[in-house]
């Protein structure tokens, strides 16, 4: 699991991209509709920073700030750590282990494609996938 690459582990399709002048509000509920945890900040199909579910608690709702008109600017990480699709999933494991976060905006010739998160290693398909991997590997082992 740790030698699949970036891409191949994460989410395209739960990538939500919102402009910086989106509200905290908007964001909340693009990601409890898409269930996910973070939502990609971009301005000009460039990453200005991320906004997560722990900024929400600790940045908006412990400063008492209102959720209907604060911006993510105001209130997202700015300038995140990223991974490159092709660096190994262990690697980016490592990368959001080592710095505190749970999520890591995927770069590709500066242009936000993805995100992988540290949920990802939960993910049962990819669980079930590796399972059987592995089974195939033992039993080509015992022949």
């Amino acid at each position: 699991m740790f030698n699949l690459l970036v891409k191949d582990v994460m989410e395209r399709k739960k990538a939500l991209i919102l402009a910086p002048e989106a509200t905290v509000r908007e964001a909340a509920v693009l990601m409890a509709k898409k269930n996910v945890g973070a939502v990609m900040v971009v301005d000009k199909e460039h990453l200005r920073g991320i906004f997560t579910e722990r900024d929400a608690l600790f940045r908006v709702t412990a400063r008492g700030l209102d959720a209907q008109t604060t911006q993510l600017v105001e209130v997202m990480t700015i300038n995140p750590l990223t991974v490159d699709p092709g660096k190994s999933y262990g690697y980016a494991l490592v990368m959001m282990q080592e710095n505190g976060f749970r999520h890591a905006p995927v770069i590709e010739n500066g242009k936000p494609i993805g995100i992988v998160s540290s949920r990802n290693a939960m993910d049962p398909d990819l669980e079930e996938f590796l399972s059987e991997a592995n089974r195939r590997e033992y039993i080509r082992a015992e022949k």
